[in-house]
């Protein structure tokens, strides 16, 4: 019952990109078509597992008992990093399909603060490493999600005549807004796994 309340809170009531507004770059970049956004969140649900469990075993292995906390921030962007460049090279020898398919979004996965964002959520809520696996798929998911009904809508207003002074961006941020508070409405279901 804790992994679906972990779960369902992830996804529906703290959606990173939507209530939290981690990631926003990339939302508001790769969603104009939604191809683009099912890849994104497939590179970032990818990377987001394996870079979660790989911070929180630095964390748990290394900075805490040496008591190097401090150097908390600067060593999980490093790691990131390095996880990005590795995961790039694995996938392009190993599965050329598959480095073809994510294609450009691992190299922007390296500056899309989700991926931090979960590795220091999960230190600071102090979750055990299956717990912060499954916040990190959850996550991902919620965040895969929130992309992919932000372009099928983007997709639709640019078959649609809007008006002149809100085309582009300024009509995507208001769309954000009204899909932020739809979200809203989840706000308390998490009371239920308390």
């Amino acid at each position: 019952m804790e992994y679906i309340g972990i779960i369902i809170v992830a996804i529906f009531v703290n959606n990173v990109v939507l209530s939290q507004f981690l990631g926003i770059c990339p939302f508001l970049g790769v969603s104009k078509k939604v191809d683009t956004a099912i890849g994104m969140g497939l590179a970032v649900t990818f990377v987001l597992t394996i870079a979660t469990i790989v911070t929180f075993l630095l964390q748990k292995g290394i900075l805490e008992p040496f008591n190097l906390q401090y150097l908390q921030t600067i060593t999980f962007i490093l790691v990131i990093a390095a996880l990005v460049q590795m995961v790039e090279i694995i996938l392009k020898k190993i599965s050329p399909a598959l480095y073809q398919a994510l294609g450009v979004f691992l190299p922007l996965i390296t500056t899309n603060c989700v991926i931090l964002g979960v590795a220091l959520l999960v230190i600071q809520k102090d979750f055990s490493l299956i717990e912060s696996v499954v916040y990190a798929i959850a996550t991902a998911i919620g965040y895969a999600m929130a992309l992919i009904i932000f372009s099928s809508i983007r997709e639709q207003l640019a078959l649609t005549k809007v008006p002149k002074s809100i085309q582009g961006i300024p009509v995507a941020l208001i769309t954000a807004g009204i899909i932020a508070m739809a979200f809203m409405g989840f706000s308390g279901i998490d009371q239920v796994f308390k």
